[in-house]
């Protein structure tokens, strides 16, 4: 599920220091942090110790799913700055990515009539309605991670650069396999926007490079054992898959299964999204090749920084985008393992 504590690639970042009294500074609007081919442009931003709510705001998180280090990173960071700020805050999510599971969760904490809620919506259109209806009820909503089809009802949406992230993952696997070669991509569900994005930037990429062919994407349902029968499917029929792009943890961790147990990691190259610790692990044991990291705990200070604007009435920022950054093995004892997701706050 990005973004980054990181550093991002491809062309400048453009810092905007505005906010009023409880302002942070982060990536401007504009100023996607895509992956490009520069792994060492200057960090997205340096946060402004910001000053305190003017009240003691309650504010919800609801995570995509709970369990995943993904959002537990996030929940560090919204946890964090809440403190900082002055205001309160709960956590809670689904067990699965699934809507059928967030929307009663949403309409649980919608009664309970908080001030703001930090949502990562499982579906771009079954949250839809549900999350309008909250805030139609006077409730702040900020859309972290994920969106939904029409998200102007939001104050704030704050994500990674996913197509660029998509693209960093296809330069990945490319500088693995100069050669070219048949390559995939294992996701999770279609109508998640992240990991749409990302599957766009990696077809558009390797469709792009005549040298590869694109394979049609699987899809795990962000279950790991889903995704390790998918690619020992895959290979059976494409027993020449030169590469391979996990869009979200579960599916990287699924694929290196499959992979490994396939007998295929020396043929087939793995490039990751999210670096949880079992990913960090594969890339230690060279099953996983790279891994697309994402900043999970500033998209949740960013997302408490604007519901505090928004509640305090100042000035808020409507999109904020952040970077990733691309973990080798070669890179995991400096900026590279900086990046590691957390299991725990």
């Amino acid at each position: 599920m990005n973004k980054s504590r990181f550093l991002a690639a491809a062309g400048s970042v453009a810092l905007v220091a505005a906010m009023t009294a409880c302002t942070s500074t982060k990536p401007a609007e504009s100023a996607a942090n895509t992956a490009a081919a520069d792994p060492n442009a200057p960090a997205a931003s340096a946060a402004v110790v910001p000053g305190k709510a003017k009240k003691n705001y309650s504010i919800q998180f609801i995570q995509g799913v709970a369990g995943d280090e993904f959002y537990i990173t996030m929940q560090c960071g919204v946890e964090a700055e809440a403190a900082k700020l002055g205001v309160s805050v709960k956590t809670q999510g689904p067990q699965k990515f699934d809507p059928t599971l967030q929307k009663p969760i949403l309409d649980s904490v919608v009664a309970a009539k908080p001030d703001a809620i930090l949502i990562a919506p499982t579906d771009v259109t079954a949250m839809q309605t549900p999350l309008q209806a909250a805030a139609a009820a006077g409730i702040k909503v900020i859309l972290v991670d994920t969106t939904t089809k029409d998200p102007s009802y939001a104050a704030s949406a704050i994500a990674s650069d996913n197509v660029g992230g998509g693209k960093a993952a296809f330069d990945a696997i490319k500088k693995l396999n100069p050669d070219g070669g048949k390559v995939m991509v294992m996701s999770t569900d279609p109508g998640v926007s992240t990991v749409d994005q990302r599957i766009q930037g990696f077809e558009e990429s390797a469709k792009a490079d005549s040298k590869f062919q694109y394979l049609p994407v699987q899809y795990s349902h962000n279950d790991p054992a889903t995704a390790s029968n998918l690619i020992s499917s895959a290979l059976q029929k494409d027993p020449d898959i030169i590469g391979v792009f996990a869009a979200n943890l579960f599916a990287a961790e699924g694929t290196a299964t499959g992979v490994r147990q396939a007998g295929k990691t020396s043929t087939v190259k793995i490039v990751g999204f999210d670096a949880g610790p079992n990913q960090i692990k594969a890339l230690q044991e060279g099953t996983v090749q790279a891994l697309i990291a994402q900043q999970p705990g500033s998209i949740g200070q960013y997302g408490i920084d604007e519901a505090v604007a928004a509640l305090d009435g100042g000035q808020i920022q409507p999109k904020i985008q952040t970077g990733f950054t691309t973990i080798t093995k070669e890179n995991l004892g400096g900026e590279g393992g900086q990046a590691a997701y957390k299991s725990n706050c």
